[in-house]
């Protein structure tokens, strides 16, 4: 009895795998921009692991953003990849790819060049074409300097020693003192 569950058990966790296994190898791979909103020509970095949801790159990293495409270099644990590159100096928000050595792609990660894009209309500060009047005023009166009062004399201050360990801080821990 016991060799049947035990048998239908394995056949219970391979059809699980079969099932499970082709799902996985269908996703999408997993890998990271940095900054998401860059100053127009600014550095940016791209990573992906291939242990934790990412892949080995085959080709460089492109998008209209980049100067030129970034290429990967092996770095870190996990089959960790990095690639440094630079952002185009246009404003806008643009995507970026990659494919890996099994075929994959990497996920479409968006990115933005902060600024405003040429050609985008922002309104202009409206300005008076009436020149500006000057107006009269009247000089404040001269006031004369108040005299400050003279500081109260205060007694000194007693000093006071204390008399023993709870006036002084304790002591209790004495023998743990830090003082080496």
């Amino acid at each position: 009895m016991f060799k049947k569950a035990m048998i239908g058990a394995l056949l219970l966790g391979a059809t699980q795998l079969a099932l499970v296994a082709p799902a996985t190898a269908a996703t999408e791979v997993f890998w990271g921009i940095w900054p998401v909103e860059v100053e127009p020509g600014g550095d940016l970095a791209i990573e992906t692991k291939a242990a934790q949801g990412g892949c080995t790159p085959a080709t460089p990293a492109t998008s209209a953003g980049f100067a030129a495409p970034i290429d990967w270099k092996a770095a870190g644990m996990w089959g960790g990849h990095r690639g440094y590159g630079k952002a185009v100096t246009t404003p806008g928000k643009y995507t970026a790819n990659f494919t890996c050595n099994d075929g994959r792609k990497g996920e479409t990660l968006t990115f933005t060049v902060i600024g405003t894009p040429p050609g985008s209309t922002t309104p202009k500060p409206t300005t008076s074409t009436k020149p500006a009047t000057p107006t009269k005023s009247k000089p404040a009166p001269a006031t004369p300097a108040k005299a400050k009062p003279a500081p109260a004399k205060s007694k000194p201050q007693v000093a006071v020693k204390p008399v023993g360990a709870p006036q002084t801080g304790g002591g209790a821990f004495a023998p743990m003192a830090w003082d080496w």
